[in-house]
């Protein structure tokens, strides 16, 4: 990416993980979802697409959380494409092959490369909860990054992971633990996925102010993270998934007015922190007719007709994206 760019994603699908597993809604409709890309981006085809691809070992068959992702790679748009690590093996040469052979199929379609998917969380649906997956996160960064350089693909190679509110950083130190030279060389981007005002309510979030102080607390927090695993400043900072949902009497009209001031404090506070995009999560509920907050965080209901924050997206991404995500 151009280090002045400041780029869009969404990701595409409705599904999602709970504390207790997926959630359960309509398939996906991808008639539906392109033309809600295509709408969403406009003139700005730096939209990305983020969809994630399940290792669950050696001998399994992947999964995806679409199917054909590269469907949604076309008018311009490409892949932020996460690859997960779910596995209890003891060893990690099925991963290393899984990441080489990912690569060498979805190359064309990707902008860039997410290798593990919050890694520092121990749910079942996330990465925290295998063993192996903080070398599988190290590991697989080296190797990815690797391929693509004997491939001669300029395509940057990252992981993310969620703010640690835990004091001892211990993530973060065994990250540094284990990472050399090597890693930090093939390190692109560090994402992060946070959620203000969702799982951890804020006192008064309707004030613009304290929002917009907590914003900026957790990107520092997080800038403190990644320094105790010996990621510097330059390292781009990628925020990976967000969303504020519906539901549990959370109207479209706070949920467009969250979003619109978390996204446009992001964008003020790109230059202090370095980042370099923002993806949406997610495109569509899950499930409109729960009022559970998981199944809510779309911006089009579960039959694709849109929020109120559909439209504010897309003024959004038109005001405030660039289009160099190949550069």
């Amino acid at each position: 990416m151009n280090k002045n760019s400041f780029s869009f994603g969404i990701y595409p699908g409705g599904q999602l993980g709970t504390t207790t597993g997926m959630t359960v809604g309509a398939p996906d409709l991808p008639d539906q979802i392109l033309r809600a890309l295509d709408a969403l981006q406009g003139e700005h085809y730096a939209l990305m697409v983020r969809c994630y691809i399940i290792y669950e070992g050696k001998n399994a068959v992947p999964s995806f959380s679409q199917e054909n992702p590269q469907q949604y790679a076309v008018n311009g748009r490409l892949l932020d494409l996460v690859l997960c690590f779910h596995s209890f093996e003891e060893e990690i040469s099925g991963w290393l092959i899984f990441v080489k052979n990912i690569i060498e199929e979805y190359h064309p379609y990707i902008c860039k490369l997410q290798i593990t998917e919050e890694a520092n969380v121990n749910l079942p649906v996330l990465d925290g909860h295998y063993p192996k997956s903080k070398d599988a996160l190290v590991q697989g960064v080296i190797h990815a990054h690797q391929v693509l350089r004997e491939m001669d693909l300029q395509i940057p190679v990252g992981f993310n992971a969620t703010p640690d509110f835990n004091p001892d950083r211990q993530f973060w130190k065994e990250i540094a633990s284990m990472a050399g030279k090597p890693f930090y060389d093939a390190l692109g981007f560090v994402g992060l996925d946070f959620f203000p005002d969702v799982f951890r309510p804020i006192p008064d979030a309707g004030d613009e102010k304290n929002l917009e102080n907590v914003i900026k607390y957790i990107l520092g927090l997080y800038r403190k993270d990644l320094l105790e695993a010996r990621i510097q400043h330059q390292i781009p900072l990628h925020i990976t998934e967000n969303g504020w949902p519906t539901g549990n009497n959370r109207s479209e009209e706070d949920q467009t007015l969250r979003l619109e001031k978390i996204i446009r404090v992001i964008y003020q506070l790109r230059s202090e922190f370095n980042i370099e995009c923002y993806e949406l999560f997610a495109l569509r509920d899950a499930d409109s007719s729960n009022p559970d907050i998981f199944h809510q965080f779309g911006i089009l209901k579960d039959d694709y007709t849109p929020k109120k924050i559909f439209h504010t997206f897309k003024k959004l991404v038109e005001e405030l994206g660039t289009v160099d995500v190949e550069g």
